[in-house]
């Protein structure tokens, strides 16, 4: 039978607050660092993120052989990575994506696991190879990645403030008994407000930008991106709730798991992917 614990409540006020603000003081800058660098430093970081991701998941979802599954995700998501950074072309990356996917749905022991496990790789994928994919591409570069960023990060810091001083109705309280509509909002606004800055910064800087990126469109796009953020991040405290923890793993003080600090920036990379899917048919410019 399913555990249906509530998982113990995180640590609350200004203990949380200042973990938050040493986690991000120790990571923002290695992985803006690596953003400015670019090349295998920036797409390392990813395929760590991405394999102890799907690690996390494993473990959570108590899916097994996870140490075989762990390491066949593992395999699946470096061999992705040097298909796409050696210029393979892109259906033979894909190939490679599904093919060890297959393989982790093939040794999981149960239907529900070999979903899992299938469902895992995609989703680690998506956080290994989109940020990546973007900084190697000529003619978006480093703004892509940091416009995901700003997004993602100015989401969950607006909607984390906006929330705890003005309150007000909680947005899912069986989910997330935390989130209220202030904050979702607050942090719509500010996403929108950072992912503009970028593009505004991008375009005083002289960096070249897709044709589509009107200030406008990139609002907009902004806002789209901001709720698919706060969607992931109640889709994990849904998942959390699923399995009866707290935390997908303790890694990142102040956060609990990769996969916890990575929710909504997984969503935002889904979409980024079909981006990169659109302009690579030539759909949009």
């Amino acid at each position: 039978m399913t555990s249906t614990a509530t998982p113990a409540a995180r640590p609350s006020g200004r203990r949380e607050l200042w973990l938050r603000v040493a986690s991000g003081v120790v990571l923002a800058p290695a992985i803006l660092a690596a953003l400015v660098y670019g090349g295998w430093p920036f797409a390392g970081i990813w395929l760590a993120a991405g394999i102890i991701g799907f690690a996390e998941w494993m473990v959570m979802s108590r899916t097994e052989p996870r140490e075989v599954l762990i390491a066949l995700g593992a395999a699946t998501l470096a061999a992705l990575l040097l298909c796409q950074r050696g210029g393979a072309p892109a259906l033979a990356c894909i190939a490679v994506l599904l093919l060890g996917a297959a393989a982790c749905a093939t040794v999981a022991r149960t239907g529900f696991g070999r979903v899992r496990a299938f469902a895992g790789v995609l989703g680690a994928a998506s956080v290994a190879s989109v940020p990546v994919a973007l900084r190697d591409d000529p003619g978006i570069g480093l703004v892509g990645p940091a416009w995901m960023f700003a997004v993602v990060w100015s989401t969950d810091i607006a909607a984390y403030f906006a929330g705890r001083k003005i309150g007000g109705p909680k947005l899912m309280p069986r989910v997330s008994p935390n989130k209220t509509w202030s904050g979702a909002i607050g942090g719509l606004i500010g996403a929108v407000a950072a992912g503009s800055l970028v593009a505004l910064a991008a375009d005083l800087a002289g960096l070249d930008l897709p044709r589509a990126a009107s200030l406008p469109v990139v609002a907009g796009v902004s806002a789209l991106a901001s709720v698919l953020s706060q969607a992931g991040d109640l889709l994990e405290s849904g998942m959390k709730r699923r399995y009866g923890v707290k935390d997908s793993g303790k890694i990142i003080p102040g956060h609990g798991g990769v996969m916890d600090r990575l929710d909504g920036f997984f969503a935002v990379a889904v979409l980024a992917g079909l981006y990169l899917a659109l302009r690579g048919s030539g759909l949009i410019p």
